[in-house]
Formats: structure tokens, sequence, C-alpha cells
């Protein structure tokens, strides 16, 4: 095995960020730095990532429904709450979340260990779709709907979203929002853009994966057709760029949820 892939499947990083470990000289094979690329890896080889002997796991992947005040990272310095303390013993895997959701965000959020994965799924040209309930703290104007739909200038360059629309009910200070773009705190950005404050963020789809049946706070795995399913999620890209629902279970309506 290649060693960048022995490194991603040991849950390190994803091939090409592997690459750049290697690169830096930051990995071992049986006691000697390595840095070529094209290093093929021994069945009784040693790897050693930073001192830290690494082996390839069992892929895990988990779903999680992440509520309000925890931290999406495997570790934090001011000792608050994460993610991670949601789905203890859930595995003996080390996950990582793909992306991030701040911490006042709620909803879908994968954890994995599958650094390919989480590559294809973090990289740009994926166009992973994300879709959110958006609570504002006043009802939104039309005009203001309709340029976001077309698109809107902020400081750091042009967004638009992939559909925007007002959520069932009639209550206008609740808004459907879907979009790609992983800039960051960007749908706080936009309605920030127009005066408006953002009292709720709940991330109700992320790449064709829904929060149906899973409560707030809770997690579970995957299913095999849904893990096929993501891993040709960016493969897979329909020619007319609708987006790309999950096998089983189409996208819920945002009054279901």
């Amino acid at each position: 095995m290649r060693l960048n892939k022995y490194l991603a499947h040991s849950g390190v990083a994803s091939r090409r960020k592997a690459d750049e470990f290697i690169k830096q000289g930051l990995v071992k094979v049986n006691g000697n730095v390595i840095t070529e690329m094209g290093h093929k890896v021994q069945p009784d080889d040693q790897v050693e990532f930073r001192g830290k002997v690494v082996k390839p796991s069992r892929h895990v992947y988990i779903l999680l429904n992440k509520p309000k005040d925890y931290i999406t990272t495997v570790a934090d310095e001011k000792g608050r709450k994460t993610v991670l303390d949601l789905i203890k013993g859930a595995t003996t895997e080390s996950v990582y979340p793909v992306g991030r959701l701040d911490r006042n965000t709620t909803g879908l959020l994968l954890l994995t260990n599958d650094g390919d994965l989480t590559r294809q799924l973090t990289h740009p040209s994926s166009e992973v779709r994300k879709l959110y309930l958006v609570t504002l703290d006043k009802p939104l104007e039309e005009k203001h709907l309709q340029q976001i739909a077309k698109g809107i200038e902020l400081h750091d360059g042009l967004i638009r979203v992939d559909e925007i629309a007002y959520a069932e009910g009639g209550d206008r200070s609740q808004v459907g929002m879907e979009l790609h773009s992983g800039r960051n705190r960007i749908v706080r950005r936009i309605f920030e853009h127009f005066g408006y404050e953002t009292k709720s963020l709940d991330r109700v789809m992320f790449a064709g994966l829904t929060k149906k049946k899973l409560p707030r706070g809770k997690w579970r795995m995957l299913t095999e057709r849904e893990i096929v399913f993501l891993k040709h999620f960016g493969k897979s890209k329909s020619t007319n760029d609708e987006p790309v629902r999950q096998p089983e279970e189409p996208v819920r309506p945002l009054a279901d949820d």
C-alpha cells in the first residue's frame, strides 16, 4: 500500500494532506524518515506519524444532530464541550468532524475517520449542498429575499445561494436556504448584510442526508447505502445541476423537520 493511502486509512488525513506530511519529514517507516511520495508500505512495517505509531483502522461514519453550545472540534483548550462528547461510546476509532458548524448552529454533522471521503466532501469542486432553516429577528422583506436569490457582494466576494424561500406556515422570519459555499459564517453574514440578526440556524440537510428520526443531540451510524451514496457524491452530479438526493430518503419539507 502506498504510504499516503496507508496514512489516510489510518485516519491521519486525506491522501493529499498526507503527501504534505511526508514531504515535511513527519512520517517514519521502521524508524526511518520517509520523504518519498510513492513509498510502499509492507505488511510488517511499522509506520509512525509525529512519533506515534499509526495503523489502518476500520472506517466509521457517524451522523450527529448537533445541539447548541458544542464546539465542532476534537478538543478545546478552554475546556468547552465538543461534539465528541456527544458520541462517547459510539466507537473506539478516532473520528473527526467533516467541516464544521458554529457553536450556536445546530443540525447535521458527519464524523468519520475516512480521510479520502472527508477530502471529497470538503473540496470546493464537490459542491456539497447544505440546507438550512434560518430564524431571523424580524420578517425577511421580499425585496431582500429576491436580492439574495440573485446573488450579493460581500467583503470577501460574490455569494450566490442555490435556493431560498420562506418556510411553510406563513412566518416570514423563517427562511429555508440551500447553498454549497463553505465560507466562514456565510449564512449569518448574508442576513447581516441587510440588517437582520440570525436568532437560530439549523442545518437540516447535508450532502443528501437528512435529520429524519434523529433527535437533537443524538447520533446514528450511516447505513451501507448512505456510505456508498456519499462516496459517489462528487462523481455523479446530475447534468442539470439539480441537488443530488439520498437514495432511500427524499428531503422532507422544512415544516416537517
